[in-house]
């Protein structure tokens, strides 16, 4: 019997739901050491933004792809910020519930398809040989800025 082959976007989407449970379980080792802040760092700043920005239904255009890696990491830190505000609002915060927690959403949402970004769909970075859109008359017209006098008065 011949097993399935997972295709790319479904190999990204597991790993970015594994991503959050290998953030967890860095959080075992010691405290101080990089090979644990490293991984939960990571995740908590990318992870999120990612599984709710990139399971695009048709892709991404090269310029709505870098829209999405910029836009990540804002989306992640307010969903991780409204995690953290919510858990010491219970006065459950631990890193380890941050993390839980955290991960769940991601796994969760990494299996939905992203919010569509308008860049992917306008097309905010042209094609070679695309014909540029038609340039309408401003309403109004911005007077020239005048150059001063060598006094540098006005």
């Amino acid at each position: 019997m011949a097993h399935p082959r997972l295709t790319p976007r479904v190999q990204r989407r597991a790993a970015l739901a594994a991503s959050g449970w290998v953030a967890l379980a860095a959080t075992a080792l010691p405290g101080g050491s990089p090979a644990r802040w490293i991984p939960v760092l990571a995740f908590v700043v990318l992870a999120p933004g990612l599984a709710l920005l990139l399971p695009q239904p048709l892709g991404l255009r090269p310029g709505a792809r870098l829209e999405a890696l910029a836009l990540a990491a804002p989306v992640s830190l307010s969903v991780a910020t409204l995690v953290a505000t919510t858990l010491f609002l219970t006065k459950a915060f631990s890193l380890t519930l941050f993390v839980v927690v955290l991960a769940l959403f991601v796994s969760v949402v990494a299996i939905l398809p992203g919010v569509p970004l308008p860049a992917a769909t306008r097309g905010a970075v042209e094609r070679d040989g695309a014909r540029p859109s038609r340039t309408r008359t401003p309403r109004f017209r911005v007077p020239p800025f005048r150059k001063r006098g060598a006094g540098g008065g006005g």
